[in-house]
């Protein structure tokens, strides 16, 4: 089978190789770039970050599955999809070690900037000793807005810190903080509540409808001035203009991304002239989580070379 995989040939560390390993008897074509013009010819498409509108989806002639690496889908037209009858799947973060990985890039742009890494270097590059004065993580209130499994991923390694953990989730908040042990779990309408407490704000769910620009100029105005915004899920959960007049004016302590409002940024933007610790999309980035969802889109592959229906489906057009 053909398979495009719409990006670089070394993106996220050579992600597409550890899938030519396991998979050596099929033709792998690396776009290059996130933008896909052209199916036709092509039996699978890994999307990565690239739009699969309608429009593209008409150029395939033989397209049976768009396997994304990774959970996200809010890119790929879904209705389209079925319509054409073309399966459409992704790598859930609880399955292949990405929850995990994305947890720990959370804790460090958490760590980062209260320990200030800026302030640091600058210390350094003026051979001051003994500063600049950190924060402590510990006694501190971290709101999790998403308790699936990036969010779970990140309860269970914040707990050694010694904080007080409450949450958002988007159905049965009461069983679910009665499962994870939460201090205080609130449906999608008690958004404030969870602002209004945190000092660090860490985003954890996907990015649809309702969720696009949750955080914006009327919610930014809700978080302590001294609290951190931390998004390691989707850019377009947050509103660039109301995220940099925060910034600006000092409304919010600072914010750690490693996903932005467009992909990639503008590394001169003047939003990075302010308290912002930023990292590459790079959360799901690791040795482990790789190889797993590597070891997953495989799978599928194989399923479909074979006749057989693929898992985790988003719509079985059968």
């Amino acid at each position: 089978m053909k398979i495009l995989f719409a990006a670089s040939e070394d993106a996220w560390g050579g992600f597409l190789n550890r899938v030519k390993r396991l998979l050596p008897e099929h033709e792998f074509i690396a776009q290059g770039c996130f933008e896909i013009t052209d199916l036709s010819g092509f039996d699978i498409l890994i999307p990565t970050m690239s739009k699969v509108t309608q429009t593209v989806l008409k150029t395939a002639d033989r397209l049976r599955l768009i396997q994304q690496c990774g959970a996200g889908l809010e890119l790929v037209d879904i209705h389209a999809a079925s319509e054409q009858g073309i399966f459409v799947a992704n790598v859930p973060t609880d399955i292949s070690g990405n929850a995990d990985s994305v947890a720990e890039i959370a804790i460090y742009l958490m760590i980062g900037l209260s320990r200030n890494i800026e302030g640091m270097q600058e210390s350094l590059k003026n051979r001051i000793m003994g500063g600049p004065m950190g924060i402590s993580l510990k006694g501190r209130t971290v709101g999790i807005v998403g308790l699936g499994g990036i969010g779970k991923a990140l309860i269970h390694r914040l707990r050694p810190f010694n904080v007080k953990l409450i949450g958002i989730k988007q159905s049965n908040p009461e069983q679910a903080q009665m499962q994870l042990n939460l201090d205080w779990v609130g449906g999608p309408d008690d958004l404030d509540i969870l602002l209004g407490q945190s000092d660090y704000v860490v985003l954890c769910l996907p990015l649809n409808h309702s969720s696009q620009g949750m955080i914006n100029k009327k919610t930014l105005k809700l978080m302590k001035v001294n609290a951190f915004l931390i998004n390691v899920s989707r850019g377009g959960l947050v509103d660039y203009a109301a995220l940099k007049s925060a910034l600006k004016k000092k409304e919010i302590a600072g914010a750690g991304l490693d996903v932005f409002w467009e992909e990639p940024p503008d590394p001169t933007d003047e939003i990075f002239q302010y308290n912002i610790m930023a990292t590459p999309h790079i959360g799901g980035a690791t040795d482990v989580s790789m190889q797993g969802i590597a070891e997953s889109v495989a799978m599928n592959i194989d399923l479909i070379a074979k006749g057989e229906i693929p898992v985790n489906t988003r719509i079985n057009p059968l």
